[in-house]
């Protein structure tokens, strides 16, 4: 079928060209996306730039045309012939060592032999480049002994020259090999033995072209040994196998520069087929045939060891630090693979079992990954984001952090050895937060010139919601805040200003600082909170909720010391001191917003947060400050039964609870406040979804 019937009929909405004969057609620059090209023979056919997202191309079979084969037999041939009578000529000088005639001969040939020796050994171990230096320190040493003879220049031009059919035979025979010409290989020994060996005979005579076809053979062969051997995959000739797999695809087919998002390629024949610089986004290539014989050019598939997995038939499984975004691995067996550092972002790892995984540090942005199995796997620091697919992982319990000599708690989730997570709780446990600016401090840190700057920033952006959400300390000297912003908000240009007004207060006097800070208790209150993180390093949450790191983490609706009575909580910090007139009016509006859900005899959500708000501000055992932040608490819990629908506000609502607990924890247990939040905060997290 030819290119134009098909791109015309894909205008017209067909999608399937199954089975069609596509040799040689032309789809350079075409947007063929999702369309059907399985069992279709797309030899030499030209890809180039296409749009083929979603395309499939299982089946398929893709590489060289016949004439195409044909002429690179008649270029591997030619080049052959051109240096079938270096080696006979070579067998000539070793042949002399048998000349017992002249001493002249004999020196000659044993500087031959060796010289080849040489050559051989040093190819067979350090490859072709490290053979053809040797022989070319070796030389001169050699002409040294030769060079008052006659036959010295002569020896050395053989020398060269044979040097030059060995790397010349290499580089043919794996062109044959990439070529699928295989028979190219026994055409060029037979073709050097015959024309090379029959032009010395006339020259030298019956007894000496012997010799030389002898000398020819071995040679001959070893070259060929080593175009196998650099075909295979060897470093040592990685060049060989480059150049002759170039050659190979010329004429091919090509998806250089295609867009293949998404395509199948599986049981396709690829060899020969041109996927330089090629969009591979999970690019499925399971069961392909000749992967090893295409031209990846940068894409991962130059990678030997993953392009194993690709296919189906991988057994290394160190990744460590290797650029895998879009690999195709659905279903793979990655037990107790090792990904440190390792970039997975856009992969397609559906179904695959990664149980005791290393996970360290792996980028994990946009990667699908829905039914992985997780069991035991290390996920320190590992890289997922609102955009990574967790549903239906499957995950018993997992490890936090590599356990090491200096520190062997590996920080197991659940903290109880004896206890698993139940179906769906792991996604829940480890989902990251979405939107949130993090301000990481790594020297330095002044946690009240850290309140003040985080405080100006918010009141300088009030559109973007900041509400700091979570704070980690991170080694001795490290801090990281969270804050949960709007979708909208401009993270780069927060970071930036956030930091130059943090810089700027780090070399203010106490004294001005103070009076950036006077009257506003939201600033006091944060930098006893950070300085209460820096100073707590054996401070963990029963349970995170979102905060998936291993580091030291303090969350804000905690109670970390009851001691020092400092209370944490959810901190809207764009917003300045309430009065608890104001506090208290907003909050009743919203709660008598509710509305009234009587189930079974059980008290509404409404009553229950109304009784709470009247405990808050009855009690004479809280000052108006603390009353302020109760109120704001249940504020919180009042806009999550309003939109219980809103995943963020149920997790602030979680937040507020805990805040709650901790403002009640020095009070005397027979005040009012802390009888009723014991009764009604329960009933309040389990009608919330809480619990």
């Amino acid at each position: 079928m030819k290119a134009s019937i098909v791109i015309n009929s894909y205008k017209n909405g067909q999608r399937n060209f199954s089975g069609e004969k596509l040799r040689g057609q032309n789809f350079a620059g075409q947007n063929l996306s999702e369309a059907n090209f399985s069992n279709c023979d797309i030899r030499g056919a030209n890809f180039k730039g296409a749009t083929l997202t979603g395309a499939n191309f299982t089946e398929a079979t893709a590489g060289l045309q016949k004439r195409w084969i044909i002429g690179l037999m008649l270029v591997a041939l030619l080049f052959t012939g051109l240096f079938s009578f270096v080696a006979p000529i070579l067998g000539v000088l070793v042949a002399y060592i048998f000349d017992s005639s002249s001493l002249e001969n004999q020196v000659i040939g044993w500087t031959s032999l060796l010289v080849l020796l040489i050559f051989c050994i040093f190819s067979y171990f350090r490859g072709l480049v490290g053979g053809a230096v040797a022989v070319a320190l070796a030389v001169p040493v050699a002409l040294a002994f030769t060079v008052a003879l006659d036959g010295g220049l002569a020896a050395a031009v053989a020398l060269g020259g044979g040097v030059a059919f060995t790397v010349v035979g290499a580089v043919v025979g794996a062109v044959a090999v990439a070529g699928g010409i295989a028979f190219t290989v026994a055409g060029a020994v037979a073709f050097t033995i015959a024309v090379g060996g029959a032009g010395v005979l006339a020259l030298v005579g019956a007894a000496v072209g012997a010799f030389a076809v002898a000398g020819a053979v071995p040679l001959t062969l070893f070259s060929c040994y080593l175009a196998y051997r650099a075909m295979k995959g060897d470093p040592k000739d990685a060049w060989i196998k480059n150049f002759a797999v170039a050659f190979a695809t010329t004429g091919g087919t090509t998806f250089k520069k295609a867009n293949l998002t998404d395509a199948n390629f599986t049981e396709a024949r690829l060899k020969s087929t041109d996927f330089r610089d090629a969009i591979l986004i999970r690019t499925c290539f399971k069961n392909t045939e000749k992967l090893d014989r295409i031209r990846p050019g940068k894409t991962y598939l130059s990678n030997t060891n993953l392009k194993q997995w690709l296919i189906g038939t991988g057994t290394n499984k160190n990744f460590d630090r290797q650029d895998l975004r879009g690999v195709h691995l659905q279903a793979a067996n990655l037990t107790d693979a090792s990904f440190i550092g390792a970039d997975l972002s856009n992969a397609n790892l559906q179904d695959a079992d990664l149980s005791r995984a290393k996970l360290i540090q792996t980028q994990l942005d946009n990667t699908d990954l829905t039914g992985v199995t997780l069991t035991g796997a290390t996920i320190e620091d590992w890289g997922i984001t609102s955009h990574t697919n967790l549903r239906g992982v499957r995950c018993n319990y997992i490890f936090m952090k590599e356990s090491t000599t200096a520190d062997p708690n590996p920080r197991r989730k659940p903290d109880n050895w004896e206890e698993e997570f139940e179906d769906g709780d792991f996604a829940e446990f480890i989902q990251p937060l979405v939107n949130t600016l993090d301000l990481y401090h790594n020297q330095g840190i002044d946690p009240r010139a850290i309140a003040i700057a985080f405080k100006q920033l918010a009141e300088e952006h009030p559109d973007a919601e900041l509400q700091i959400v979570a704070i980690e300390k991170r080694g001795n000297d490290k801090l990281l805040i969270r804050a949960a912003t709007t979708p909208e908000a401009n993270h780069s240009e927060l970071n930036k200003e956030y930091f130059t007004n943090y810089n700027k207060l780090k070399s203010l006097n106490e004294q001005y600082r103070g009076k950036l800070e006077e009257k506003d208790n939201h600033i006091q209150r944060l930098e006893n909170m950070i300085s209460t993180a820096l100073e707590k390093p054996d401070f963990y949450l029963e349970k995170p909720s979102f905060n998936y790191q291993h580091q030291e983490e303090y969350i804000m609706s905690e109670n970390i010391d009851n001691s020092q009575n400092i209370k944490i909580r959810d901190i809207n910090a764009n917003q300045s001191i309430v009065n608890l007139r104001d506090i208290s009016g907003r909050v009743s509006n919203k709660i008598e917003q509710l509305p009234e859900h009587l189930e079974d005899g059980k008290r509404s959500i409404k009553e229950l947060l109304s009784q709470l708000q009247n405990a808050i501000e009855t009690d004479e055992n809280l000052k108006d400050i603390q009353k302020v932040e109760a109120l704001e608490a249940v504020e919180s819990l009042t806009e999550a039964a309003n939109k219980p629908e809103d995943s963020n506000l149920k997790k602030y609502a979680k937040l507020s609870k805990n805040a709650l607990i901790g403002i009640t924890a020095n009070l005397p247990n027979a005040t009012r406040l802390v009888q009723e939040c014991n009764q009604l905060l329960p009933e309040i997290a389990q009608l919330l979804g809480l619990s």
